[in-house]
């Protein structure tokens, strides 16, 4: 691991090599000038991801057969069981990151607070900081907890707010998003980004940013109306100002198209970070478990669906067009490796991934689904036609444009998923059955939104992001093991809607500290 950073909730006090780091907060007072506040800003940022952890659990992956080898930690998420190793993919190592990441903002807003926040100067500061506490514990949220139900009593975790303090109490879940949801309006009401430079401004919560996080969470709230008002923040009077262009895809190699996905420049990326991870290399990697072309083909970027279906000019998304890799391993170069070497002769570094965290289109299909809830169908559909216009090839027979009437009619023509296909892949589809977690819908909302949730699944293959679609709309399916390749329906590879295991268990040295553990039954 890169390095562990010292300060995790006051829960645990771990060693690090970065010595600047580790006099934070002993050291605070020195953050007595607007410039010293706005140096450290930018540690306030994770430098872990969880794509790596809720990859290996959502139905994104497949079992390729038990003469195909896995990593221990891949294994131990494909069987939805606790992770006991230590890279930087695992989860201690990102609860140590996103938990230091909130000791890094509480550091911030408390010298903000000691030099005197004198007629706002330093609004844009503070704004920057509670977005980046809130971030930090949305993902600690989206990880190690159940998704938002505010019918159930699910556990929430610890949120601290004031330096040197301990926090033991998990408290619940709609707590914790209470607390979220403060830190989020607080930061909007006095937010400018007039103090982060234009040099890594897509690396901070600029103004879009911190609006599509407002946007994505709210969608998660179930705030439906507030999702809709900060995604029109975002996309303006012309979305496609910010959705990806495809057609500047159409004849990259898979190099050029990760570097693609990787430029900040591009006006689709509203929100970037990078992470140390393997995630970039295992995505294509012939392993056990991995994105296989089986996949693709029955569930997402080839399966048949209202835009055609496989990998020729039968299937108009441009992403169709777009995977590379084995009949094991098949990806679109979405998430690109960088190496950083610290021994170029040995060989030695560290892996880094650039991921985009908000994208525009992604914000475009949130507010689709919150459409979808509002039952305004009519603005859903325009949404989901921009998105196509946005991803896929229009001279192609197969593109369509959808209505508020035929949404309905062409759903009819898919077959729901069946939940265990076992060796029988025509069985799976990307229509997925659901039960939404903390919420309802009716029948003339499921067509569209099943729809949408596909939309969803494709434009954030890869991130790790369609777990927390899969924990918030109850989507079941079986992850089939090497001693078990075949299940019924009722063992534990089933992973079932409200399913505890969803929420991944908390580290153990955590639990031992006096932190309550995740349920699991």
């Amino acid at each position: 691991m890169k390095s562990i950073l010292s300060l995790i909730a006051a829960v645990l006090l771990l060693s690090s090599c970065n010595s600047f780091l580790d006099k934070l907060p002993d050291d605070r007072t020195e953050l007595n000038s607007v410039q010293k506040i706005n140096d450290i800003l930018v540690s306030a940022y994770g430098t872990c991801d969880n794509c790596f952890i809720h990859k290996f659990m959502s139905d994104n992956v497949m079992y390729n057969g038990s003469s195909y080898t896995a990593q221990e930690n891949e294994e131990k998420l494909w069987r939805f069981e606790d992770v006991q190793t230590e890279g930087n993919d695992d989860p201690r190592s990102v609860w140590n990151d996103y938990y230091n990441a909130v000791a890094k903002a509480n550091t911030i807003l408390e010298a903000i607070d000691e030099l005197g926040n004198h007629n706002g100067q330093l609004n844009g500061q503070k704004a920057e900081a509670l977005l980046c506490r809130a971030f930090a514990m949305w993902r600690l949220a989206d990880i190690f907890c159940m998704a938002y139900d505010p019918t159930k009593n699910y556990p929430g975790l610890p949120y601290p707010t004031e330096v040197g303090k301990e926090y033991f109490d998990r408290g619940t879940l709609t707590e914790l998003y209470d607390k979220i949801n403060a830190d989020i309006e607080n930061a909007l009401a006095i937010y400018d980004d007039s103090h982060i430079p234009s040099t890594g401004h897509k690396y901070r919560f600029n103004r879009k940013a911190a609006y599509a996080f407002a946007a994505r969470f709210n969608l998660l709230y179930h705030k439906w109306d507030k999702c809709i008002e900060y995604c029109n923040v975002v996309l303006g009077e012309n979305p496609f100002s910010v959705l990806r262009d495809w057609s500047q895809y159409a004849t990259l190699g898979a190099a050029d198209t990760g570097n693609r996905f990787a430029n900040s420049g591009d006006p689709a990326n509203l929100f970037m970070h990078t992470a140390y991870s393997l995630a970039g290399r295992r995505l294509y990697a012939q392993s056990r478990y991995n994105h296989s072309t089986t996949c693709a083909s029955y569930e997402t970027t080839w399966a048949y669906a209202p835009w055609g279906n496989g990998s020729g000019t039968g299937n108009a998304l441009w992403i169709a067009n777009k995977m590379w890799g084995t009949n094991q391993g098949c990806s679109c170069y979405r998430i690109k490796e960088f190496f950083e070497y610290t021994d170029k002769v040995g060989g030695s570094g560290y892996a880094h991934i650039v991921m985009n965290e908000f994208s525009g289109d992604e914000v475009l299909l949130t507010r689709a689904e919150a459409y979808i809830m509002k039952k305004d169908f009519a603005s859903a559909v325009q949404d989901m036609n921009y998105w196509m216009q946005a991803n896929g090839d229009q001279s192609r027979s197969a593109f369509p444009v959808f209505t508020v009437q035929s949404v309905p009619e062409t759903m009819k023509g898919f077959a729901e998923s069946v939940v265990n296909p076992g060796s029988l892949n025509r069985l799976r589809t990307f229509k997925k059955s659901l039960h939404p977690q903390g919420f309802e819908i009716d029948s003339a909302q499921l067509p569209y939104l099943q729809l949408v949730l596909h939309m969803r699944r494709i434009e954030q293959l890869y991130t790790g992001r369609r777990m927390t679609d899969i924990k918030r709309w109850g989507i079941e399916y079986t992850h089939p093991t090497p001693d078990n390749p075949r299940p019924e329906d009722d063992d534990k590879e089933v992973f079932r809607a409200g399913d505890l295991r969803g929420a991944v268990q908390i580290p153990n040295d955590v639990i031992q500290a006096g932190i309550e553990p995740n349920p699991r039954n």
